[in-house]
């Protein structure tokens, strides 16, 4: 059984089709309970859907046991829930500038949300022979940016955690890893990003399109499968390589400068 959390849209409605398409049973956890209903309506008997805030604590910990005991088993986790809330991310600005409410809001969510889902998850785990866990990144864990410094520290945690994890369990059969997208096309992760910046980040990209949720959602299913056995610790980017070229790249693919 998988247990995503956000599973109700976007990257984590994706990893839950692929999921179901190879047979395994879903746990759609999300903060949109009635959304996660419908989905889950969609897949029968072959998934349960739980409301729930993933910066609550104990309602992380309800979601994991309900999970474990409607299926009887746990044997995947993907921490995939985010706080993407338009007020917030536009108010996670600079050191200078950010208010510790939405500091402490996104590593509420992001950082200790992903914590205490394996802190539930992992004793499941190891109950069934082990398992595989899965945390969505992103590359702003990665570079410095402009803005949204509480965003992409939660980001950097994940992959520290990630490795942690790996480094902890591994011997007992658990595998962790962090996936850390581009730019997705989903109603969540594209909804507050500006056209013109759209624009400039498929500039960026290596391959000729953006990313969509399935990209994502495959990725996901093949690191908890057993053709991703021996991959554990790693922070992979799906990201059309938006991250794999030199900076001055776009300005002399798209004609702004002249090469040599």
């Amino acid at each position: 059984m998988a247990l995503i959390t956000g599973g109700a849209a976007g990257i984590g409605e994706a990893a839950c089709r692929h999921f179901v398409e190879a047979g395994a049973r879903v746990v759609i956890g999300d903060i949109d309970g009635d959304r996660a209903q419908a989905l889950a309506a969609h897949f029968g008997s072959a998934a349960l859907a739980v409301q729930f805030d993933a910066g609550d604590t104990a309602q992380v910990q309800r979601l994991v046991e309900q999970g474990a005991r409607h299926f009887g088993r746990l044997d995947f986790l993907f921490n995939n829930a985010a706080l993407t809330s338009r007020d917030v991310i536009q108010r996670d600005s600079n050191p200078v500038d950010i208010d510790f409410e939405v500091w402490d809001r996104t590593m509420a969510v992001n950082a200790r949300g992903y914590l205490a889902g394996c802190k539930y998850a992992i004793p499941h785990l190891l109950a069934a022979g082990g398992g595989a866990i899965v945390m969505t990144g992103s590359g702003s864990g990665l570079r410095g940016d402009l803005a949204n410094i509480a965003y992409a520290a939660s980001k950097a945690a994940i992959m520290s955690m990630a490795r942690s994890v790996a480094t902890m369990y591994g011997k007992r059969g658990i595998r962790c890893n962090v996936i850390n997208p581009g730019l997705i096309l989903t109603e969540g992760g594209t909804k507050n990003v500006p056209p013109p910046m759209v624009d400039i980040l498929l500039r960026h990209t290596l391959t000729p399109r953006v990313g969509v949720p399935d990209d994502i959602g495959a990725m996901v299913v093949y690191l908890c499968s057993d053709h991703g056995a021996f991959i554990t610790g790693q922070a992979i980017s799906v990201d059309g390589g938006l991250q794999e070229h030199m900076p001055y790249y776009a300005d002399f693919a798209t004609g702004g400068a002249k090469w040599g």
